[in-house]
């Protein structure tokens, strides 16, 4: 069941401030505030160029998946838990790179069609359940931020429900894996947008 990341602070707070900090604008600035003020590791992505006036990954695969949003290369090894030097050094090289978070450690992720993810997070909420954070995809998905470890026990939970974890349109990401966040944009479909930021 989702719940809040132990190690997140409230989003928009700074912590030994008062008073919320503004909403980032550019891809960097939303990756300092993830990393800063979350406390979760971002690292940067394939980005979106213009070719022939069609918007193209910058992975160069005309049959790319999640154009503009999955990793390039070495993808998670370099991956910035040194905080904000560290991100703006990174976004240096390419400005426009989608932001990626690492999932596993603070945070692990559950990945459902939006039409069920609505009708779930809907419920937890009349139910008054603790809930984290949870993004809308444009590609109809709803991704669910839950406590680090659930990616590994989601399975055999799904099995006692009398389900097959295959038979489900439910997608786990947790240690050595990674989630794209806004404002990451799967190519012309549109951006990552948030549902529930906390």
């Amino acid at each position: 069941m989702p719940v809040t990341p132990t190690v997140a602070t409230t989003p928009g707070v700074v912590p030994g401030k008062t008073g919320p900090r503004p909403h980032p604008g550019s891809p960097l600035e939303h990756a300092v505030y993830y990393t800063e003020d979350r406390c979760w590791e971002a690292f940067p992505g394939a980005w979106l160029k213009t070719v022939g006036g069609t918007l193209r990954c910058a992975c160069g695969d005309a049959r790319c998946e999640a154009p503009g949003a999955h990793p390039l290369g070495d993808g998670r090894a370099r991956s910035a838990d040194g905080g904000g030097a560290a991100l703006r050094r990174l976004w240096g090289e390419r400005p426009d790179a989608s932001v990626l978070l690492a999932t596993g450690r603070t945070f692990d992720t559950l990945d459902v069609p939006d039409t069920a993810g609505c009708l779930a997070l809907a419920r937890m909420e009349r139910l008054g359940l603790p809930l984290g954070p949870v993004t809308c995809t444009p590609d109809g998905r709803m991704t669910f931020f839950v406590l680090p470890g659930a990616a590994v026990k989601v399975p055999d939970r799904v099995r006692r429900l009398g389900w097959s974890p295959g038979a489900l349109d439910l997608a786990v990401r947790g240690e050595g894996d990674w989630v794209a966040a806004p404002p990451s944009r799967l190519g012309a479909r549109g951006p990552v947008e948030w549902a529930r930021r906390r």
